[in-house]
């Protein structure tokens, strides 16, 4: 797996050999169990992650109901916002698969980020990127239809159809499962 993230560090950086022990040498690759909550509402954190292998989610819990704001697949990296401001959790943030994470503290990420400057500018590059992203995102959600979110989330994150539980999936689209069921049928009558 340290191999995987290497391969993926070297898309924004070079890294030394020694650079590469000292991350190998935190032991932040963790394995960790589907269904598994990483992070409660209410609760404090420095944790982040990186997903290596599998499938994390965040969700608030509003009136008994989960609804779904985000999942993180294979190279992509999650700080909830609490690790930042220092304050309580809002949300959740669990597997929905097993996983193999990068889970890294604010006190590690600094220390490391002090030996060996470049991955500040990485982390740097990888925010700007992240927020960009997110932004088109929340954009997107907010200018679309239902029909029209499901069918970007078919085209842009496909593998999400099959790895993720259909009532989690109808709440990130901001829709009932019902609903989710009716919209695919519709599109599937539409194709043919």
């Amino acid at each position: 797996m340290q191999d995987t993230l290497f391969d993926f560090i070297s898309k924004y950086v070079s890294l030394t050999e020694d650079e590469k022990n000292a991350i190998v040498s935190l032991d932040i690759f963790r394995s960790v169990k589907k269904g598994t909550t990483l992070l409660k509402e209410g609760q404090k954190s420095k944790e982040s992650y990186f997903v290596l292998k599998g499938c994390i989610r965040t969700y608030y819990v509003l009136d008994g109901e989960e609804k779904t704001t985000a999942f993180y697949t294979e190279m992509e990296a999650l700080t909830p916002p609490c690790v930042i401001s220092k304050t309580p959790s809002e949300y959740y943030v669990s597997c929905i698969e097993d996983c193999i994470l990068l889970i890294s503290n604010s006190d590690m990420e600094a220390e490391l980020n002090q030996k060996f400057p470049k991955f500040e500018t990485m982390c740097r590059i990888l925010s700007e990127e992240l927020l960009a992203k997110q932004r088109i995102d929340f954009d997107e959600f907010k200018t679309s239809s239902p029909e029209q979110r499901y069918l970007n989330l078919v085209e842009k994150r496909p593998d999400l159809i099959q790895r993720v539980p259909q009532h989690q999936l109808a709440s990130y689209l901001g829709i009932k499962p019902q609903s989710l069921s009716r919209l695919r049928a519709r599109i599937l009558e539409k194709k043919s």
